[in-house]
């Protein structure tokens, strides 16, 4: 296997810091596939849990990367952008846009409720989990330009959606469009969406001519991000490097990790207080839907790291344990997810307590098998302890 190479405003650094961004460091395999804290502190106590984790760790020194062939590499990461990363904006951007299509419709005439709220309000969650699938993708134009703040301001620690889009309605009755480009991130995209209807029991004309504008702005950014990717794809995932480097791989698979590690730190730990003060709110609280967004994700994964494309690759060296291992804990944390209520804060602790430990196994497998087996490099971010 080849051998890698090595609003600018305070609300914008704000954002970052707690959007947890991937950092651009990386650290070779061979060096540290995964810290004790992988998983929490009430995981690694649980005796069952730990003689996994040695197992995993065992499974570690013995695995033998793949030998992955340039033609091949560049098939696959040509596979990734076409069949995953692309189709993934396009739906977000979709969705936007018909949830900006029923507003036009039904914001006629306000105020609107009853079953037309209802329209909008479930045309919102499809949009959110649409949404929420395209953020395995924390690399290319959408987190370069910082678009992805402003599509989803999440974790809302201090809940400054709440507020900001009541305050900004109130002050601009006819809000346009354009006017709410001029706007910070925490009232835009798919949180401030939620708030506007979830928060009410019958949208105002200024209540509507938010949900407009900003269904209206949000299909545009999203437009922008997928056309920007069907542009320059082979740039962004460099497929025209891989005689050179592992670059894309190296993104791709470390861009579906820590998307996994911050919907366990950000979506479930923090907010549940599962390990810790209780801190944030998990995703979709205002909706009670938490559970969506998070299945939503999983099923992503699940997309990406079941694929047939991804699974050739693995056992071509006759070893299918690894791709077998990946869906195996996929689909008992996704089985276990739809057993608990749609808000996931309403659920047993100790169902709670299992979704993380899950998660948390996820990771491992990610880290301790998959990327060993790739022969290419764990990064890190903030929420994995690293």
């Amino acid at each position: 296997m080849k051998k890698n190479k090595a609003n600018p405003t305070l609300v914008m650094v704000l954002s970052a810091l707690s959007a947890g961004l991937l950092i651009s460091c990386v650290k070779p395999a061979d060096e540290k596939q995964a810290t004790d804290n992988d998983s929490p502190k009430v995981v690694e106590e649980n005796s069952a849990t730990t003689d996994t984790t040695d197992a995993n760790a065992s499974a570690t020194a013995a695995i033998v990367p793949v030998n992955i062939s340039v033609e091949t590499e560049k098939t696959y990461l040509t596979h990734v952008a076409d069949d995953l990363i692309i189709p993934a904006y396009a739906n977000a951007a979709k969705q936007s846009a018909i949830l900006h299509d029923l507003a036009q419709k039904h914001c006629k005439s306000a105020p609107v409720s009853g079953e037309a709220l209802q329209q909008l309000r479930d045309q919102w969650l499809v949009l959110a989990q649409a949404w929420a699938e395209a953020e395995m993708i924390n690399f290319g134009p959408a987190s370069e330009s910082m678009s992805n703040l402003y599509i989803n301001y999440y974790p809302d620690e201090r809940g400054l959606v709440h507020s900001g889009v009541a305050d900004l309605i109130a002050a601009n009755p006819n809000l346009t469009k354009e006017q709410l480009a001029d706007e910070s991130a925490i009232v835009q995209g798919v949180p401030g969406l939620e708030e506007a209807l979830y928060a009410n029991e019958s949208l105002n004309a200024a209540q509507c001519a938010y949900v407009l504008s900003a269904s209206d702005a949000l299909s545009a950014r999203l437009t922008e991000i997928e056309n920007n990717w069907q542009n320059n794809a082979t740039e962004l995932l460099a497929i025209d490097k891989t005689a050179d480097s592992d670059q894309g791989l190296n993104q791709w698979f470390n861009s579906l990790l820590s998307m996994i590690e911050t919907t366990k730190s950000s979506a479930i730990d923090q907010p549940l207080g599962l390990t810790g003060t209780a801190k944030g709110h998990v995703p979709a609280a205002t909706a009670g839907q938490s559970r969506a967004i998070i299945n939503a994700k999983l099923a992503t994964l699940n997309k990406a790291l079941t694929d047939p494309v991804l699974s050739a690759i693995l056992n071509s060296n006759q070893e299918s344990v690894v791709g077998n291992n990946l869906s195996t804990i996929l689909a008992q944390t996704t089985t276990l997810l739809a057993q608990m209520p749609e808000d996931i804060t309403q659920a047993d602790k100790a169902e709670q307590q299992q979704l993380l430990e899950q998660m948390a196994e996820i990771t491992r497998v990610i880290k301790r098998q998959l990327i060993p087996t790739l022969g290419i490099r764990v990064g890190f971010n903030s929420t994995d302890g690293d």
